[in-house]
């Protein structure tokens, strides 16, 4: 997996779709945030996958360049409320949120301006009969579990259901998983597909029915938009613009795990 993406990137520098050092010289420089975990199919600690690749490509068709930072979820949403960094991807919607940063689109964020749309999906311990239907659990004698600060746990929480939020990988969540401390685990789609493939496949299953599925977006510090307005605009549409590109479009079928919106397909993919 990890040569496709190094292959695709050297793609897309021969397309002229990622920005380089000698391309940036003399351009303002926003500092972004990300988790430090891969969530594949949309990003690589080394800086591979989707979410590089496109914004990359905001950069040079904006003018700017953009430094990526990998660090703690909840670490990287506290450095943007507090205007450390200039923004933070990818992020999902809650209101909750709105205190951190900006969403294109303000108050009701914009789909159409996102990064991407990825989905949770529930895992379970083979043998287990702990189900989701698409509308409630059924037969569900303990906790849920999921990573700490994802936004699947207000959707647990709304379903009444009780929660386990101590792990920051999703490794150590599926680990949490088999040893039976959590009875089922909510992950986003690339990891629920990569992990269950893994060593672990023996051991667990993806219940079919989608938890949610949600858009994420490119969160910029409420700083920047404040100082900048027009700049942040600039850069949430040329998301839409990058997105909706040919080659771009291209590239996610040939990486999504899960059909994209208006790919063709009905909605799919999933993460934060």
């Amino acid at each position: 997996m990890q040569r496709i993406f190094t292959t695709g990137a050297l793609a897309f520098c021969l397309l002229g779709l990622a920005a380089s050092p000698a391309m940036a010289a003399g351009k303002p420089t926003l500092q972004l945030c990300f988790e430090r975990e891969e969530v594949l199919p949309w990003r690589t600690l080394d800086g591979g996958g989707l979410n590089f690749e496109l914004l990359n490509e905001v950069a040079r068709r904006a003018g700017i360049q953009f430094g990526y930072e990998s660090m703690p979820w909840k670490r990287c949403l506290a450095q943007l409320k507090a205007n450390q960094v200039d923004g933070a991807f990818a992020v999902s919607f809650s209101t909750e949120r709105l205190e951190l940063g900006a969403y294109p689109g303000g108050l009701k964020p914009d789909p159409e301006r996102r990064l991407h749309v990825d989905r949770y999906l529930l895992v379970r311990r083979k043998g287990s009969r702990v189900n989701w239907n698409g509308k409630a659990f059924q037969n569900l004698d303990g906790r849920v579990g999921f990573q700490l600060g994802y936004s699947v746990g207000d959707f647990l929480r709304r379903q009444g259901v009780l929660v386990d939020e101590g792990s920051q990988r999703s490794d150590e969540l599926l680990q949490k998983l088999l040893s039976g401390r959590v009875e089922a685990a909510a992950l986003g789609g690339g990891d629920a597909m990569r992990l269950v493939r893994g060593k672990m496949a023996e051991q667990l299953e993806l219940l079919p029915a989608p938890l949610l599925e949600k858009p994420y977006y490119l969160l910029l510090s409420n700083d920047l938009v404040k100082r900048q307005p027009q700049l942040a605009e600039r850069i949430w549409n040329t998301v839409l613009e990058v997105r909706n590109s040919p080659a771009y479009r291209k590239r996610e079928r040939e990486l999504s795990v899960f059909p994209q919106p208006g790919s063709g397909s009905a909605h799919a993919g999933f993460q934060r």
